[in-house]
């Protein structure tokens, strides 16, 4: 049986069915099984196509549509949402629907959750299965099953921020019974990636006894514990990724003045995660250095920073996977997706793994637009098969040969052993400088093993070859580029034999 793995060879990657795997997703926002109307058939098939290797699903936690989180298959509507959980009543949930019933399992969800794997499995998509979530706010809580006031199990008023605590054991026993109920039914299946929390988050500013967020890391230290002793006894076992919890405010600090605090040594150092993920926002740190890697669906760039935070992360001890990007998701049109094109293609030349919402995916709409196929979806499928013909288990991101680029680019580079270079070039202007997005031309200065090299020239727009040169190699060899806009690939080839 095939079963998701860290790379033998190379533990910054992944391995399944004997392959090496970059995980890459623009994909739909989680609501697969969860939404009634949502084809996830249609869904997965055109993933499939597009080479995507990652999909990430929502079993429980319900969202809510907002003035800039747009909707998506995770915000359903009442009606068409599919608990775990029986709707059985006696008496009304606050969505004006039956009060659900923790005590017994929902047949009609179950069904659509193996369904779903399956066919993932079948498609060599890897499934993200997030077990639980941050509530965010009262507004959200009060959608969830485990609200006290939405089921008939006797659970005690608690504010949102409770949810992700043990300060309620009961509250915690049903969700620890809910844990294993899945990671039981989905033992069979390869295919898995679980992700304990969503966003986690602690030290919220705007209510009194809100948990540090080291009490949020401890109950999910705690659950973690749960699933590892639960496949300890079942036939497989599989990978958990995850972030350490965030901070709304530090100490000393009197009011969110900008986006909340996210650290990362602990996910790497102390808690049991194999994948680190980490959603990228304007307020990364990393061993004392802040990283600004953009706000919330702001429509930032910032390519450098995530290229030097990739970087830094990939120094660490485990994969790090940009979970859920959200740059610029909200822009559904060719300035959205740019964005993402870039963040994507550096992501994965440093070494790390990427998924972005693509929110042109709906009920209705399960494989994009024809404006997203057109565009978007096609540049990732020409990203998954650039990087998957890459020899990833000799690879390394180094920028260290680079010494000259055009001032308005950033660099990502996967060498491997000094001989094969992948250079991806962008154009690293926000939005806000008039000539982000102009044509670029000019010159990458490189240091080069001293005999011929072969170089290619790649649209990441189309993945055609736009020119080809040699060079004599050496330190300070000049590669002179074709003009282009946005972004370039050059592939440098060691051509030994011309000597």
């Amino acid at each position: 049986m095939n079963i998701l793995r860290r790379h033998p060879a190379n533990p910054k990657l992944l391995q399944y069915a004997d392959r090496p795997l970059v995980l890459l997703c623009a994909t739909e926002h989680y609501g697969s099984v969860m939404n009634r109307p949502f084809n996830f058939r249609k869904y997965l098939a055109d993933a499939a196509e597009k080479k995507q290797t990652l999909t990430r699903l929502f079993l429980l936690f319900r969202e809510l549509q907002s003035a800039m989180n747009p909707y998506s298959p995770c915000k359903p509507e009442s009606t068409d949402y599919i608990s775990p959980f029986e709707r059985s009543g006696p008496g009304d949930a606050l969505d004006g629907l039956p009060r659900y019933d923790l005590a017994r399992w929902n047949p009609e969800f179950f069904e659509r959750l193996h369904a779903f794997m399956s066919l993932a499995e079948e498609r060599g998509i890897m499934v993200e299965v997030v077990l639980f979530s941050h509530s965010y706010s009262e507004e959200v809580w009060s959608l969830n099953p485990l609200h006290p006031a939405n089921n008939l199990n006797g659970l005690p008023a608690m504010p949102w921020h409770a949810y992700t605590t043990r300060r309620n054991e009961r509250l915690f026993d049903f969700q620890r019974r809910y844990l294993r109920k899945i990671v039981t039914e989905l033992n069979r299946y390869g295919n898995i990636i679980y992700e304990i929390c969503n966003e986690p988050g602690g030290n919220f500013p705007y209510a009194e006894n809100t948990p540090p967020s080291e009490e949020v890391d401890e109950w999910m230290e705690a659950l973690l514990t749960d699933l590892r002793g639960i496949e300890a006894k079942l036939p497989n076992q599989h990978l958990v990724a995850g972030q350490q919890a965030f901070k709304y405010i530090l100490p000393g600090e009197t009011d969110v003045l900008k986006d909340v605090h996210q650290f990362c040594e602990a996910s790497f150092e102390r808690i049991g995660f194999d994948i680190v993920n980490m959603h990228p926002l304007s307020n990364m740190w990393h061993r004392g250095v802040n990283y600004d890697l953009g706000r919330f669906m702001r429509g930032e760039l910032r390519l450098r920073a995530l290229r030097d935070y990739c970087l830094a992360m990939y120094r660490e001890n485990k994969p790090l996977n940009l979970d859920e990007d959200n740059a610029a998701s909200r822009f559904t049109d060719a300035f959205g997706w740019t964005i993402h094109r870039k963040r994507a293609w550096t992501s994965l030349f440093c070494g790390a793994h990427y998924d972005v919402i693509d929110f042109s995916i709906n009920k209705h709409f399960e494989t994009g637009t024809a404006e997203s196929n057109a565009s978007f979806r096609n540049w990732m499928k020409i990203l998954s098969e650039t990087i998957h013909a890459i020899d990833l288990v000799r690879a390394r991101p180094d920028v260290s040969f680079i010494t000259r680029t055009p001032p308005e680019t950033c660099a990502s580079a996967l060498v491997i052993d000094g001989e094969i270079h992948h250079i991806y070039l962008a154009d690293a202007r926000e939005k806000d400088d008039l000539l982000a997005g102009n044509p670029i031309e000019g010159s990458l200065v490189v240091n080069l093993p001293a005999h011929p090299q072969q170089i290619r020239f790649v649209s990441p727009v189309t993945g055609k070859t736009i020119g080809e040169a040699t060079t004599p190699g050496g330190d300070g060899a000049v590669i002179r580029l074709p003009s282009f806009q946005h972004d370039q690939l050059i592939e440098i080839h060691s051509n030994r034999q011309t000597l």
